[in-house]
């Protein structure tokens, strides 16, 4: 195969399988030695095993880490700190792509950044949605209450309420309340319980703080 043609079966994608190319009357060994070569000249990207992306400038749509994230681990979702950032919950920008699957624990090196994966048990693998983050790119995120309490959950004492002040959360009138309780509810564990409570706490603060810096009418 030219790589003219590889351009054209690509097209849009941001990111292509192997599977793509195999379709039809081909040579499977072959594609996949000129795979390798492309890698070699910088032409394509290596993100995993059978997952690549074409290298600028022949790449006509980047893909969103989001995406990659998705990709590189299924089935997994965006989660914690990288979700909380994506929804403008906490004010750090987050290096590592973070998201939560139900297999093993993985940090993935890839010349596009880094992945990390936390693994969680397959009944708390909800209340994730189909998020476009870019006109043509469509990943899986969880909801702003399930990215907190996936944080909650995951990290040691993250129930504490220092830990969660640590957060520096912000925009909590984003949060879903109704929303927090049905999630903590799904998990029976007196962890998320008190985090509920913790979190309660901060939002309830938040909002007396609000009203502590408007101006006070004028007579």
């Amino acid at each position: 195969m030219k790589f003219e043609r590889l351009l054209q079966i690509v097209g849009d994608e941001p990111l292509f399988e192997t599977g793509l190319l195999l379709a039809g009357d081909v040579n499977a060994d072959e594609i996949r030695r000129q795979l390798v070569r492309w890698v070699a000249a910088g032409k394509i990207i290596q993100l995993r095993r059978g997952l690549y992306t074409l290298a600028p400038p022949y790449q006509k749509t980047k893909p969103h880490p989001f995406l990659i994230a998705n990709r590189l681990v299924e089935p997994s979702y965006v989660s914690l700190q990288s979700a909380l950032a994506y929804y403008n919950l906490i004010p750090e920008y987050v290096p590592v792509v973070t998201s939560v699957t139900t297999g093993r624990p993985n940090l993935k090196e890839t010349p596009l950044g880094r992945y990390q994966f936390q693994h969680i048990q397959r009944d708390w693998f909800i209340d994730f949605v189909p998020n476009r983050v870019q006109e043509s790119q469509e990943v899986f995120l969880a909801t702003p209450e399930k990215a907190l309490l996936d944080l909650v959950y995951l990290q040691p004492g993250g129930d504490e309420l220092p830990y969660l002040r640590e957060l520096r959360l912000q925009n909590l009138d984003h949060l879903d309340r109704n929303a927090l309780w049905e999630l903590a509810q799904e998990i029976s564990k007196p962890k998320l319980q008190r985090a509920l409570q913790n979190i309660l706490t901060i939002m309830k603060e938040e909002t007396e703080d609000t009203y502590e810096t408007l101006p006070k009418p004028t007579s």
